[in-house]
């Protein structure tokens, strides 16, 4: 008797499984934007004391170093009691995640400031508030973006690791898929969270070059 056909590529599976294919994609997106949102509003103000106060700069590198040294099966099982099984389980995970990539780029971006323009503004009467924000932040933009980059791209990877609390995105079809050895459901998954994580870098690297026309001159 012949075998089942069970093909990695199938167009079939896709169009009667849009429904949940969609609502899994969409779970995926948001998880990772509000992920990296969070991240960023965390990561900005950390690096600016990390940068200000120079002895709090190892604490504060350290402390995001060792969030992200623990695996993520042990994240998410270790916040599980606390916070439930669900979206803020894994949010909190992904965020902790994030923080490491993002403070460390904001704080390289912010030491690679020229300092004589930094002296400069400060000779015009530019408060630190002031200079932060419209002197040394927008400096700091390409270095910020490129965390973001990086941030952004592991973060699309990890939400699938969410299935161990049964919020994984696209991660729940996978695993369904490797359970049950349905390859178009396997492959289904893992080529859209490829293109979701190329869409967020390629949208990122253009947001960046438009928010940092200098570089491109001194390019040129």
């Amino acid at each position: 008797m012949d075998s089942v056909p069970n093909p990695w590529f199938s167009w079939d599976y896709v169009s009667r499984n849009w429904d949940e294919v969609s609502e899994q994609l969409l779970i995926h997106t948001t998880l990772t934007l509000q992920a990296v949102l969070i991240a960023t509003a965390i990561a900005l103000p950390l690096a600016v004391v990390a940068r200000r106060v120079r002895w709090l700069t190892g604490p504060i590198l350290g402390l995001t170093g060792v969030l992200y040294t623990i695996p993520s099966f042990a994240m998410f099982a270790l916040l599980a009691p606390f916070t439930g099984i669900g979206r803020t389980t894994v949010l909190i995970g992904l965020v902790a995640y994030a923080l490491l990539v993002l403070v460390r780029n904001i704080v390289v971006g912010l030491q690679g400031v020229d300092r004589d323009v930094v002296d400069a503004a400060r000779g015009q009467g530019y408060t630190p508030a002031r200079m932060l924000f419209q002197v040394e932040l927008p400096l700091a933009l390409p270095s910020i973006v490129a965390g973001l980059r990086i941030a952004t791209v592991t973060t699309v990877a990890l939400v699938t690791v969410g299935v161990v609390v049964g919020y994984g995105g696209l991660g729940q079809l996978m695993f369904r898929g490797l359970q049950s050895d349905y390859r178009a459901q396997i492959m289904t998954a893992t080529l859209l969270c490829l293109a979701l994580a190329l869409v967020f870098d390629v949208l990122l690297m253009l947001a960046g070059r438009a928010l940092t026309p200098w570089t491109r001159r001194r390019a040129a």
